[in-house]
């Protein structure tokens, strides 16, 4: 049996908010089995506790937020994300503050987090949502969709009128069967454009963004000394955003995601699509290893 996952043990982490700019301590605590992901505001008088649900997701202005009986938690996609890549079920997210704390940008600081914790199998059955029928979302020339597949892939397009979005840098197909989160995906960088910084920051967005934090342009090249971690780290990047937003879908998915344009807004869109469609979706679990679609079969590994 393909058994859920939760932390060894608990784990703290300070940071900054990307968007508030605040300082925020964050903590990650196991959880039983069936409880899925859950968000804890502790900073306030009464806490107030928010399960990572697509349905849950209030805004997405440059970010996925998550709100509930009047009180939200922010910038939630990219440690969503290594949840995801590192196929944890079962987590208590403490946030001392409205938002997750934006790290390096990546998603790479909380997967060092949740390997140095430790990931523990429980005993329960993994339950995956498999897809059955083809869901799509479009919204002018953008658009989302999601189409059966024995595993979990994305191709993702993305389209920007900046002379550093070449053809390398525009599209991507990731794999899992294939390729690694760890390795391909987890240290790609959220990113912005100089010219778009005075607009956010009077919108109240990116107060805490920086050189240390974000891949940022201007209208030529990227200014970060150190450079791009992938060639293609831009879509990179918008992929771990889209495995984080999914993931809010409560399960791992086997299926297919292909997108064009896509950011929080669509694929929480077409999420929201496709839990509408009960009969595009099934939940199924695994009693032998070896049935297990070979994209998830390295999380075996990573229980040892």
């Amino acid at each position: 049996m393909l058994k859920q996952r939760t932390l060894k043990t608990a784990i703290k982490t300070t940071g900054v908010g990307l968007h508030t700019g605040a300082r925020v301590e964050l903590a990650l605590r196991p959880a039983p089995p069936d409880t899925g992901i859950v968000f804890h505001r502790v900073d306030l008088e009464r806490p107030v506790a928010i399960q990572a649900d697509a349905l849950h997701v209030g805004d997405t202005r440059l970010s996925s937020t998550l709100r509930q009986a009047g009180t939200s938690i922010s910038t939630v996609e990219h440690v969503m994300s290594a949840l995801a890549g590192l196929g944890v079920d079962n987590l208590h997210i403490d946030v001392a503050g409205p938002e997750i704390p934006i790290m390096d940008g990546s998603a790479g600081p909380f997967v060092f987090l949740l390997q140095s914790a430790g990931i523990v199998e429980q005993d329960s059955p993994k339950r995956y949502l498999r897809i059955l029928q083809p869901v799509e979302v479009r919204d002018g020339d953008k658009w989302a969709r999601f189409e059966p597949f024995d595993g979990f892939k994305l191709d993702f397009t993305i389209d920007f009128p900046h002379p550093m979005f070449g053809s390398e840098n525009r599209h991507v197909v990731i794999d899992f069967a294939e390729h690694s989160y760890v390795k391909e995906v987890a240290r790609a960088r959220t990113f912005g454009f100089m010219q778009d910084v005075e607009a956010m920051r009077a919108a109240g967005l990116g107060l805490g963004g920086s050189l240390q934090n974000a891949v940022v342009l201007d209208e030529y090249r990227v200014l970060n000394a150190e450079g791009l971690r992938y060639d293609n780290e831009f879509v990179k990047h918008k992929v771990l955003d889209a495995i984080g937003d999914l993931y809010l879908l409560g399960h791992p998915l086997i299926g297919q995601y292909t997108a064009f344009k896509s950011g929080h807004a669509l694929n929480n869109a077409v999420a929201r699509a496709l839990l509408a469609r009960r009969d595009a979706f099934e939940l199924v679990t695994f009693a032998e290893p070896k049935d297990v679609p070979s994209a998830f079969k390295g999380w075996q590994l990573a229980a040892a």
